[in-house]
């Protein structure tokens, strides 16, 4: 496939409009919006209005006059069509980490009488770490890691929890959400879902999968910036059951009372716990709005069409070199593939040199994420350009592409 036939298929995108709401660089190829989103126009100008008239001038008039109070509803409120959720379903704020201890102490909660928590050993590590804090804290509850595909076998009557992540975070491998919910609630275990490497990107639908708790963040495909808040789903039906360990103030049915006596919110906002991070939230309110109009449906569609574009690509002008890790079947993955290569980093630092942006996940994969938002396929064909010229030539192979930085 040359360039003409990608502008082609940029010709025929639904989503091509949107690439003009991004403030992106001249001459970069971005495909890291796996780990960081690019930034959304009018984010700045956002944040010096809260900065500099919200907070500079109202002072604390602005939780009330700006609506500050409301941030983290009005966040909700966006976020619930790319999730297939409803807005009382949504807790916005704190990080990822944080809410997946909420969730899974939550989940287990509810299946009192059991003591497995089942994930696989393809799932984010901090999610293996926090499920063994939560396991540490409560000395009944054993963290059980198994591979990806003996997770269907392991669902057992002992299982209180099975807690997965939808996209892997190396392989862009896709779990079949469905599924896999509908296999733990046979055997009555409850399920918590991480979409950090899905929402923005894939079409996600907690409505449809019969999910129970999900989290994400929004740093990633959702482009709210660094540090940006994340978000916890509760399904309606356990909002009366389910209970947080950690009991803050905005978590209360009426915070400005000031009651002594914990009276959770009577939806997911029982699960919010202290002020909301106005700044960053903010900045996420704003940045949502470039997903206003688009279908989850039309996000997976382009994520696919990305990705089909540039395995076809890499097999034709690289495939001696590199070994492509992810699915082939475009459903079974992500908005994301991965590279095998024996060194690299190094070919993950000399891309970037040459102002194509992926990253590096040890010991051997370049990953490479395809935010539908903003990423073409002319830039899909460049950036293959560019990696096949940098394995021809050996340029990657220099002292300063294996130089070590602490964010790989």
């Amino acid at each position: 496939m040359d360039r003409a036939a990608c502008a082609m298929r940029d010709d025929r995108d639904p989503l091509a409009d949107r690439r003009g709401r991004f403030a992106l660089p001249d001459g970069v190829v971005y495909l890291d919006g796996n780990s960081l989103g690019a930034l959304p126009h009018g984010v700045a100008d956002r944040l010096r209005t809260v900065v500099e008239q919200e907070w500079g001038v109202g002072l604390i008039r602005s939780w009330n006059e700006a609506a500050w109070v409301d941030l983290p509803a009005r966040v909700a409120s966006r976020l619930a069509p790319l999730l297939g959720a409803a807005t009382d379903e949504l807790a916005v704020g704190d990080s990822t980490s944080v809410n997946l201890f909420k969730a899974l102490a939550a989940a287990r909660a509810l299946r009192p009488e059991r003591r497995v928590l089942l994930t696989d050993d393809g799932n984010f590590p901090t999610d293996v770490y926090v499920a063994g804090g939560l396991a540490h804290v409560r000395g009944d509850l054993e963290v059980r890691v198994v591979a990806p595909d003996e997770v269907p076998a392991a669902l057992d009557h002992d299982v209180a929890v099975l807690a997965l992540t939808q996209v892997d975070y190396r392989t862009g491998a896709r779990r079949d959400a469905a599924a896999l919910t509908a296999a733990a609630h046979e055997v009555g275990a409850v399920t918590v879902w991480d979409l950090a490497h899905s929402t923005g990107a894939i079409e996600v639908d907690l409505h449809a999968w019969d999910a129970d708790f999900a989290v994400g963040c929004s740093y990633k495909y959702l482009n709210g910036g660094p540090g940006a808040p994340a978000y916890l789903f509760v399904a309606r039906r356990w909002h009366e059951a389910a209970d947080t360990p950690v009991r803050g103030w905005f978590g209360h049915a009426r915070p400005f009372a000031f009651a002594l006596d914990y009276e959770p919110a009577a939806d997911a906002r029982r699960f919010q716990v202290g002020t909301p991070h106005v700044l960053s939230t903010a900045a996420l309110d704003t940045a949502l709005a470039a997903f206003e109009g688009v279908s989850p449906a039309d996000l997976d569609a382009k994520a696919r069409s990305l990705t089909e574009t540039f395995v076809a690509l890499v097999d034709a002008h690289c495939g001696d070199e590199v070994e492509v890790v992810s699915p082939r079947d475009p459903a079974a993955r992500g908005a994301q593939v991965s590279l095998r290569h024996r060194e690299a980093y190094a070919l993950t630092q000399a891309l970037i040199g040459r102002g194509v942006i992926p990253d590096h996940r040890p010991p051997d994969l370049v990953r490479f994420g395809f935010a539908p938002l903003y990423v073409r396929h002319v830039d899909v064909h460049d950036a293959v350009q560019v990696l096949a010229q940098l394995l021809r030539s050996g340029d990657w192979d220099r002292p300063e592409h294996h130089r070590r930085r602490t964010v790989v």
